[in-house]
């Protein structure tokens, strides 16, 4: 006999799948169209890196004041566990357009793709092919001519949160010790990241990525050789003292500090505060200095 669509197979934290194949998400995602921001001077608009797979970008330019000076390129990817959120959404466009103006940024933020239709590890290999696509500019000569006029490629920094940040890591990792040819990855931003650590979120990500290592995915829990040869010479981790994954961002952090990597960490960490509570609550005075600091990092104030 066959499943009905009321048959529940297995229930995580923002999804649950039924036995006839079908997955329900608990969060909806809304979209919003790119702006020009009359009161920051911030313009965006929205890109196509790859028709097949789909990747494509939302980039963002702040006010230009002096178009000889070229400005550091922030490559941001967004959180969402794997399975939901998005570059487009009024949450993300909105913090990357208060990153760019605070920083004064070109800055990506990428669209990729997510389980169910796309399942891991599509979200590393679209965010590798974005991050190739941004260093094709480098030359000059890219598609975007954003990249082309305004980004100083000796400056590029990536960055995430939650899901974002682990694959934030990765795409470190994945950049090594020899590095991209024609840019410089100066530092990566990792905001409240997620590296497993509490078992239903360990689930979670084993079911959605069918091919796994089990819980010692290198994806799941970076080892030792992998934080050894993270492709940048400076790390920023941003913690909330609330939040449930803490605890697993102190483990990256210690085992960071303790690897033969050479580079130097920073940690901030926001007292009270719960994941992602910049995101939720961005008027807010410590999502105000969470901000400020992604600007002294990335103009080393």
């Amino acid at each position: 006999m066959e499943p009905t669509s009321n048959e529940i197979d297995r229930e995580f934290r923002f999804f649950r799948t039924y036995k006839n194949g079908h997955v329900e998400k608990f969060y909806t995602t809304h979209r919003i169209p790119p702006s020009n921001d009359p009161i920051t001077g911030v313009q965006s608009k929205d890109i196509i890196i790859s028709s097949e797979p789909a990747i494509s970008a939302r980039i963002f330019l702040p006010k230009i004041h002096d178009p000889t000076r070229k400005l550091s390129v922030l490559f941001y990817i967004h959180g969402g566990g794997f399975c939901f959120e998005s570059a487009f959404s009024p949450l993300y466009h909105n913090h990357v357009a208060s990153l760019v103006t605070e920083a004064r940024v070109v800055a990506v933020s990428i669209e990729y793709g997510l389980y169910p239709d796309r399942p891991i590890p599509a979200c590393y290999e679209d965010s590798w092919a974005a991050l190739k696509w941004v260093v094709s500019h480098s030359a000059r000569n890219g598609p975007e001519p954003w990249l082309n006029e305004y980004a100083d490629f000796d400056r590029l920094f990536i960055s995430g949160d939650s899901a974002g940040a682990n694959i934030s890591h990765h795409l470190a990792v994945r950049v090594g010790p020899d590095g991209l040819s024609g840019v410089k990855v100066n530092g990566i931003v990792l905001v409240h990241p997620f590296f497993g650590g509490l078992e239903e979120d360990d689930e979670m990500w084993l079911y959605m990525c069918p091919e796994n290592g089990g819980l010692q995915d290198r994806r799941l829990k970076p080892p030792a050789e992998d934080l050894a040869g993270i492709g940048c010479g400076r790390v920023l981790i941003f913690f909330a003292a609330e939040d449930h994954l803490r605890e697993v961002g102190q483990w990256y952090y210690d085992e960071l500090a303790k690897s033969k990597w050479g580079g130097s960490v920073e940690v901030v960490e926001h007292e009270g505060e719960s994941h992602v509570f910049h995101l939720m609550k961005p008027d807010c005075e410590t999502a105000t200095n969470l901000i400020k600091k992604f600007d002294s990092f990335i103009n080393q104030k």
